[in-house]
């Protein structure tokens, strides 16, 4: 089984940063795919970026040009770097990895206000 552990959330002013980390443990397997999903009350998960085994990233149309996901030094680790943050990037942030099967973490809370 798979656990993966989302740390960095918080609460940040607008047009500050944040620095998410996520870490899986439980295999001895690479994942072909990790990303970074988030949700509000109310609305269903969406995706904010991913990053593939060759490092092929995705972004939604609302993190291109202030969010970067990378690989982290450790194995099945990813980070999400969230820059130029906006009240409305406000959610939990979940973590995915993916590998034949989806795994999630349990979310940290983004928080953007003044």
């Amino acid at each position: 089984q798979v656990h993966l552990v989302e740390s960095g959330g918080g609460l940040v002013q607008p047009g500050g940063s944040l620095r998410l980390s996520c870490a899986a443990s439980g295999t001895i397997f690479s994942f072909d795919s990790m990303g970074w999903y988030r949700q509000t009350p109310g609305k269903e998960r969406e995706l904010v970026a991913t990053i593939t085994s060759s490092d092929t990233t995705n972004y939604a149309d609302s993190a291109k040009g202030r969010f970067t996901i990378s690989r982290g030094n450790a194995k099945n680790t990813v980070n999400l770097q969230m820059n130029s943050l906006k009240p409305e990037d406000t959610a939990v942030y979940f973590c995915k990895w993916t590998r034949l099967s989806d795994y999630w973490g349990q979310g940290t809370q983004v928080t953007v206000s003044s």
